[in-house]
């Protein structure tokens, strides 16, 4: 039985580059900026609130166990607030992938949820915001709580003198960390919250477990990690500026 040859990120950036044009690789950019502006802002903001909160005065320091909490809630709260842009950031770039007949042409994030609200209704803003939420919180929690405390072992242990390379292996790290937490529920979401509902048939997933058995059943576990070069890609180099800009 043949089996379908993988491609790989540069070959599908350079598939979409030939068959959409330059463009096509920046679909849904004003979606990802306005995504990252609602989501980032507020989840950097209560983890920041929450660990000057937690830290204990006398030795400046903050258990792990804290750290992760921390990274929960602030990460719950910042994709709550950001999900309407997340659901128009998918599908805008899965546009492309879809025939012409199907395709939504969304002019921008604006367009895009001014029309999902007049067509699907205001609940399809949160489209998926379980698992938007889940992981969100699994990425504030793995990256932020990561980055802390391997910046803390790094100076305690004396590998490091605190400055920008501590904070480019720590950050890194942390990036790193987050990616593999974050694959798994990244492929769920992104099938879930662009999947086609047809009034009055099936949708065909009923939620995020259900796509997850589906995918794991047809595909095996490893369909999961599909894309893991493209999200390490993007939360290596995201991770390192956003904490050495912080710094």
């Amino acid at each position: 039985q043949a089996t379908a040859a993988r491609i790989g990120p540069v070959a599908t950036g350079i598939r979409i580059f030939k068959t959409e044009g330059f463009g096509a690789l920046f679909s849904g950019v004003s979606a990802t900026v306005l995504r990252q502006t609602l989501y980032s802002t507020t989840r950097m903001g209560i983890y920041d609130i929450l660990k000057h909160k937690w830290t204990d005065k006398e030795t400046n320091t903050m258990p792990l166990a804290s750290k992760i909490l921390a990274g929960l809630i602030a990460g719950g709260i910042g994709a709550a607030v950001g999900n309407p842009a997340d659901v128009a950031m998918v599908r805008m770039q899965a546009d492309g992938r879809l025939p012409l007949s199907q395709r939504r042409n969304y002019t921008s994030v604006v367009d895009a949820l001014a029309r999902m609200t007049k067509q699907e209704g205001i609940t399809s803003l949160w489209r998926g915001s379980s698992m938007t939420v889940n992981r969100a919180m699994l990425v504030t929690a793995s990256q932020l709580a990561s980055y802390d405390q391997i910046k803390e072992t790094i100076l305690a242990k004396g590998w490091m003198k605190d400055g920008l390379c501590t904070h480019v292996v720590a950050s890194f790290s942390a990036g790193f960390v987050a990616a593999v937490v974050s694959n798994p529920v990244d492929v769920i979401k992104t099938r879930v919250m662009n999947m086609k509902v047809v009034p009055g048939q099936r949708p065909p997933y009923t939620g995020a477990l259900d796509c997850a058995m589906k995918t794991v059943k047809a595909e095996g576990p490893m369909a999961l990690y599909k894309g893991f070069i493209p999200t390490i890609s993007r939360q290596g180099p995201f991770t390192v500026v956003l904490f050495v800009t912080l710094e």
